[in-house]
C-alpha cells in the first residue's frame, strides 16, 4: 500500500512537470506579443504578428489555469503556501494575463476607449512580465522561499493557517534574489525565441521573417548567458536533501547534479531536450529557407523544463525548499493530496492523451493556411 502511495506521489510530479513544460513551450505566445514593436514596425505588420498569436493565445491561458488546478488537487499544501503566502507574485502573474485576454478581445473593437495603440502595449506588458515573473516563480523551486509550515496550528482556535510567510512583501521578495532573476530573464528570452521561431512558421512575410531571423541570433546570446549560468548555479549549489526513514531535510553538497547522475533517464531527457532547443534555434539563423524550427525547439523545450522540475522533486529531493526553517520544506510526500484523492484523480488523467490530441487537431485546423497580408484581408473574424 505503501509503494503504491509513493507511486502516485511521483506520478502526480510528473504529471505537474509535464504541464509546466507545456506552458513553457506555449509561453511562445507572450514572447511573441513582446516583440510586437520591435518586429513590427507598420500597423499592417503588427496586425499579423497579433493575429497570429491571437489563434493561440486560449492554448497557453488554458495551460497555465490546468498547471494550477493539477498542483492545487495534487499537492495543497504547496498551493497554499505558495500561492497564499506569496500572493503578489502569483496576482501579478495572472493580472498579466488577464490584461492579455482583455488586449485581444478589445484592440479592434469599434469605439473602445482606449484605442488600439494601448491594447496592443498591454500585450507587450504581458509579453514582458509573464514569462519573467513565471520563470522568477520556478526558480524559487531551487532557491527557496520565505515561509515556515506549522501543522499543528489546524487544532488551535485562532491560528487555523498551516503555513505563515516570513516576508510582508508576500514573494514579491524573490526578486531581490539575482538567481531567480537569472531565470527570470532566461525564461523570457527563451519565450522571444519560441515566438520568432512561430513568427517563421506561421507568417509569410519575407521582412517580418528576415527581421526575425536577425533578432533570432540576439536573444539566442542572451538566453544561453543567463540559462547556462543558472544551471551552473544550481548544480554547484546544495540542496535540499531529504532522509526517506524520518523525513530530516539537510542541506547535501551538489544534490541536484547528483539527481541527475543518479536519475539516467532524467539526465537523458534533460541533454536530449537541450539539443533540440539550439538544433532548431541554430538551423532557423543559418538557414534562410528553414521555417519548422519552433517544433524541435519547443519539443526541447517541454523535455528540459520536465527534466528539471522532476529534478527538483525526486530522488528524495525537497522541491520548494524553506528559507525560514528547513524542516518545514515541502517535499512530495508531506505536501500531497490523500491516496484516495490521487488515486481518483490518476484515472481522470487518462483524458490527458485525448486533450493533447484536440490541441493538436485544432492547432493544425487554424495552420492550415500560413498567414499572409492578402489572407488577412479577408478574415472575418481579426484581432
Amino acid at each position: 500500500m505503501e509503494s503504491t502511495y509513493i507511486f502516485l506521489q511521483q506520478y502526480w510530479w510528473f504529471i505537474v512537470s509535464f504541464l509546466g513544460g507545456l506552458l513553457v513551450f506555449l509561453l511562445f505566445v507572450q514572447g511573441g506579443n513582446s516583440l510586437l514593436f520591435c518586429l513590427g514596425k507598420t500597423e499592417e505588420q503588427r496586425s499579423l504578428l497579433v493575429n497570429s498569436t491571437g489563434r493561440k493565445w486560449e492554448f497557453t491561458f488554458t495551460t497555465l489555469v490546468t498547471f494550477g488546478g493539477a498542483f492545487f488537487a495534487s499537492f495543497p499544501l504547496f498551493y497554499s503556501t505558495s500561492f497564499g503566502g506569496a500572493y503578489w507574485l502569483w496576482m501579478l502573474i495572472l493580472f498579466s494575463f488577464v490584461l492579455q485576454a482583455v488586449s485581444y478581445e478589445f484592440q479592434s473593437k469599434a469605439g473602445n476607449l482606449l484605442g488600439k495603440r494601448a491594447y496592443q502595449i498591454f500585450l507587450v506588458i504581458n509579453g514582458v512580465m509573464g514569462p519573467f515573473l513565471l520563470g522568477v516563480a520556478v526558480a524559487t523551486f531551487f532557491t527557496g522561499a520565505d515561509y515556515h509550515v506549522d501543522k499543528m496550528s489546524l487544532v488551535r482556535e485562532f491560528s487555523p493557517a498551516v503555513s505563515v510567510w516570513g516576508s510582508p512583501w508576500h514573494g514579491l521578495e524573490a526578486l531581490a534574489s539575482p538567481w531567480n532573476v537569472v531565470l527570470g530573464l532566461a525564461v523570457f528570452f527563451l519565450a522571444r525565441i519560441l515566438g520568432l521561431l512561430y513568427f517563421l512558421n506561421n507568417i509569410r512575410d519575407e521582412e517580418l521573417n528576415r527581421r526575425s531571423r536577425r533578432v533570432l541570433g540576439v536573444d539566442t546570446v542572451f538566453f544561453l548567458m543567463f540559462f547556462l549560468a543558472f544551471i551552473y548555479r544550481t548544480l554547484v549549489a546544495p540542496g535540499p536533501a531529504v532522509e526517506p526513514n524520518t523525513g530530516y531535510i539537510y542541506l547535501q553538497p551538489y544534490k541536484y547534479l547528483s539527481n541527475l547522475l543518479q536519475m539516467p533517464l532524467v539526465l537523458s531527457l534533460f541533454l536530449i531536450g537541450v539539443f533540440f532547443v539550439l538544433y532548431g534555434i541554430l538551423r532557423s539563423v543559418y538557414s534562410r529557407t528553414y521555417v519548422r524550427g519552433i517544433w524541435p525547439a519547443g519539443s526541447g523545450t517541454v523535455l528540459t523544463v520536465l527534466a528539471l522540475l522532476l529534478c527538483a522533486g525526486y530522488n528524495h529531493t525537497a522541491y520548494y525548499p524553506s528559507l525560514a526553517d528547513l524542516q518545514s520544506s515541502l517535499t512530495l510526500a508531506n505536501s500531497c493530496s490523500s491516496e484516495f484523492t490521487l488515486k481518483v484523480m490518476a484515472w481522470v488523467s487518462l483524458m490527458i492523451p485525448f486533450v493533447l490530441g484536440y490541441i493538436v487537431y485544432a492547432w493544425r485546423a487554424m495552420d492550415k493556411k500560413k498567414l499572409t497580408r492578402k489572407e488577412l484581408e479577408g478574415e472575418e473574424h481579426k484581432y
